[in-house]
């Protein structure tokens, strides 16, 4: 199992100014080799090999101005790249992906025709392009808790650097070090270790099921059949995007399409760190939920493409449709592959009209009955009115039904029992926010509706 563990580079103007030299050569080799594989494939309709592309451009000077396993690494990625397109058509010829899949493409700009080929290729780039620069393991060397990185011998003939040095991370053992990354973004620099990373598998009951369902100012309503739930807030993500939404709106007031500047990638690069640290404390909390409550399965319901097209209102819309909810679903679900704890993931259709209490039949999409109509409905202020005018939590009523639904139609959780799905368990969910200054809970009981 392997981890990635990022490190924002510090001010070092000198450090700075390597690593943008560096991302600008890597982004001119990776457009070359894109432009020669797309030109191999619509001439002579054949996918670029693994290793050809280190053959073509292993003299020029963008490749040897790099250290040669970096500048391998780029163009490997390239082929790769191509490789994965090969088989994604195929997928999609077979039907067993919907979107047909794209060829890899050169970012282009509008520039001077170029007397030679070799200048052609690196007009085919935005001005001032960055991308990603790989080093292996074998490429690094540590030397007084510092990591040397390598640089190329043209590197050296021109500028008299041959490397460069970068602190070693106090919670990571060199050895453990697979990868060190080069990240571009934003008008920032990230160091991105790949290490080594050893988790234990808990064993856990396959019967106990941690129902999810997603959702906007509750991001995540969790159920399970062990007596538990609770509530992981959304309102402040929500809140996080709005405000990102309209300092966004304020700056490219009256300005051409595709203006970018400093202040704009600032505050883009501050929304993405407040997502991804949501992201990442959100799916704590459910793994380490289904760590001390034994619970072995969590069953996800989402529906797919759910955000393309939606049309709930202009202000709805620009609120939903930014949430990072899928990349919270595969996070959880790469965490639940890393601690033994089987993920499932199924449609929601009409998990929120049923009535969970009531036993409602769920019908799947397309496949309603004309007849069927739920015991209950959902009222104001998020609750949910049973056939016998009890009120619970909607989103408790929708999570539930989600473990139901997969129950009924999945072999692999035929033995589980709802029997512990209880009324109050429905009624009074835990609510946690993701940035309280007093702990993550702060409230319970219907006043959280």
């Amino acid at each position: 199992m392997y981890g990635c563990q990022q490190v924002l580079i510090s001010q070092n103007k000198n450090l700075i100014n390597i690593l943008i030299f560096l991302c600008e050569e890597s982004h001119k080799l990776t457009n070359m080799g894109i432009y020669y594989a797309r030109q191999l494939y619509f001439k002579a309709k054949k996918i670029i090999g693994k290793f050809d592309l280190i053959e073509q451009y292993k003299t020029s000077y963008h490749y040897k101005v790099l250290h040669s396993q970096a500048a391998q690494q780029i163009l490997l990625s390239v082929g790769e790249s191509f490789k994965s397109y090969k088989g994604l058509v195929k997928k999609y010829f077979k039907g067993e992906i919907t979107d047909k899949p794209k060829i890899p493409n050169a970012e282009r700009i509008s520039a001077q025709v170029a007397s030679s080929d070799a200048c052609k290729l690196c007009l085919l780039r935005k001005k001032g392009g960055l991308a990603t620069v790989s080093y292996p393991k074998q490429a690094l060397k540590l030397k007084d808790n510092q990591i040397r990185v390598p640089l190329g011998k043209t590197c050296k003939r021109w500028f008299g650097l041959n490397s460069f040095y970068i602190p070693m991370p106090g919670n990571l053992k060199f050895s453990d070090i697979k990868e060190l990354r080069i990240l571009p973004r934003n008008k920032c620099f990230y160091f991105e270790f790949v290490y080594k990373k050893e988790i234990k598998k808990a064993e856990l009951n396959l019967n106990n099921v941690l129902g999810i369902d997603p959702g906007l100012n509750n991001w995540l309503t969790c159920v399970s059949n062990v007596s538990t739930s609770f509530i992981i807030d959304g309102l402040h993500v929500k809140s996080m995007n709005r405000w990102y939404n309209k300092q966004l709106s304020v700056l490219k007031d009256n300005k051409p399409q595709g203006f970018w500047n400093n202040k704009l990638a600032a505050i883009t690069e501050k929304r993405n760190r407040q997502m991804r640290d949501g992201i990442n404390k959100a799916c704590r909390i459910v793994i380490n939920h289904c760590l001390k409550n034994n619970i072995g399965t969590i069953v996800f319901g989402w529906n797919k493409r759910n955000k393309d097209s939606i049309n709930i209102g202009k202000k709805n819309n620009s609120e939903f449709v930014p949430i990072p909810t899928a990349r919270l679903k595969d996070r959880i679900a790469q965490m639940s592959e890393q601690y033994g704890i089987q993920f499932i993931e199924t449609e929601e259709s009409y998990t929120s009209k049923a009535s969970f209490l009531d036993g409602d039949y769920l019908p799947t999409i397309g496949e309603k009955p004309k007849d069927w109509k739920p015991s209950g409905r959902r009222t104001k202020r998020g609750l949910y009115r049973t056939a016998n005018n009890c009120y619970i939590n909607a989103d408790c009523n929708g999570a539930a039904n989600i473990i139901r639904k997969v129950a009924t139609n999945l072999s692999v959780l035929c033995n589980v029992s709802l029997e512990r799905v209880s009324r109050g368990i429905l009624t009074c969910p835990q609510r946690i926010s993701l940035w309280s200054a007093n702990g993550n809970v702060f409230r319970i009981g219907f006043s959280q509706f």
